[in-house]
């Protein structure tokens, strides 16, 4: 994707249209547009005045009153003035003025507002809005290979939080839409003169979504059982906290910036502590509830405010079992029973 990103803004820094005609260099694909005079036809799909487009637009009235309360209802808006919507939003507003103070009659001003108003709506509501730009009436395709560009863009999976490019990449679209609107009314000539600033726009937003850095992953969710090599948390045979090993400490620190950053959902969590099955059944029922109640107490201090239990085990439950006669072998041999695990419990 950014190879293809990087491709398309050196190609719009060299693009042009020098020697060509202007409907050809328009790209216009519609037949009904390039045809005028006896030959025109006049029907729906010519972009004629259909009841359904008169029922959502007409009742619209007083242009510029509709669109100075547009630009009110934007400026109120919540979310960040450099946002993809609301640029949209803003840019369809200044193309509407624009060709209102023209004196377009054509319909173009009425569907400009219509998708401002449209957008500012679900983004004050928060709803979900549609990055699809519609089929408008008045307005015609042109330059399908900018339109191919402006969706590249548009679907890189960096451009969500790269707000330098949304606002170029908005109003190139809605400046495609209008010279779409020029090229339908035949003006092909003032078409051609709005790709200049279109590709220009395009290129700024392709250049700042490549100088973005990716979104970061989504956090992996927090796992329901955490183990920790009691040999890792403590000094052979200790359970007490000056008894605990620097990068023990540093494990529980990491637990504890993930259920920060990711808690929400734990309910409670249960710390068990095991030992190995060397030395008396007592001493290790007691030295494994010692490094789970000190695990307990570490985290407390460090912030976790969860209901949490500790309980021992002693050498049950052993994930190893072992029988060197060398006492050091087995002691390395058993180390992964002496353990700490802690179970999540979630909401």
């Amino acid at each position: 994707m950014k190879f293809k990103l990087t491709m398309l803004a050196c190609a719009l820094a060299v693009s042009g249209c020098a020697g060509q005609a202007a409907r050809e260099q328009l790209g216009i694909e519609d037949d009904t547009v390039l045809k005028t005079g006896l030959g025109a036809a006049q029907n729906a799909s010519a972009g004629a005045v259909t009841r359904e487009w008169i029922d959502t637009y007409g009742p619209i009235g007083k242009r510029g009153e509709v669109l100075d309360n547009l630009q009110q209802r934007i400026d109120a808006l919540p979310q960040a003035p450099d946002s993809y919507f609301r640029a949209k939003a803003q840019c369809w507003v200044d193309v509407a003025q624009q060709e209102l103070k023209a004196g377009d009659n054509w319909g173009f001003v009425e569907e400009a507002i219509g998708q401002a108003a449209l957008i500012t709506g679900n983004l004050a509501q928060r709803s979900a809005i549609s990055a699809a730009n519609p089929v408008l009436r008045t307005v015609s395709m042109v330059r399908p290979d900018l339109w191919d560009i402006a969706n590249a863009i548009k679907a890189n999976p960096t451009l969500p939080s790269c707000p330098t490019a949304q606002q170029p990449l908005a109003c190139a679209e809605v400046e495609l839409m209008r010279a779409g609107h020029y090229a339908w009314r035949r003006n092909f000539s003032a078409a051609e003169k709005l790709l200049p600033n279109v590709q220009d726009m395009l290129k700024r937003s392709a250049q700042a979504t490549l100088e973005c850095k990716p979104p970061a992953p989504p956090p992996a969710p927090i796992q329901d059982k955490v183990s920790f090599k009691a040999d890792s948390l403590f000094v052979f045979d200790r359970g007490d906290e000056t008894g605990m090993r620097p990068e023990g400490k540093a494990e529980l620190d990491a637990l504890v910036k993930v259920l920060r950053e990711r808690g929400a959902s734990v309910r409670s969590m249960q710390i068990n502590g095991y030992a190995d099955r060397m030395g008396r059944v007592t001493y290790n029922q007691k030295l494994s509830l010692k490094r789970a109640q000190t695990v307990q107490s570490y985290l407390r201090k460090h912030g976790v405010d969860l209901p949490m239990t500790a309980t021992g085990f002693g050498s049950a439950k052993p994930l190893v079992s072992c029988h060197q006669k060398d006492r050091k072998a087995l002691i390395q041999c058993l180390a992964p029973n002496r353990r700490v695990e802690i179970e999540i419990s979630r909401l």
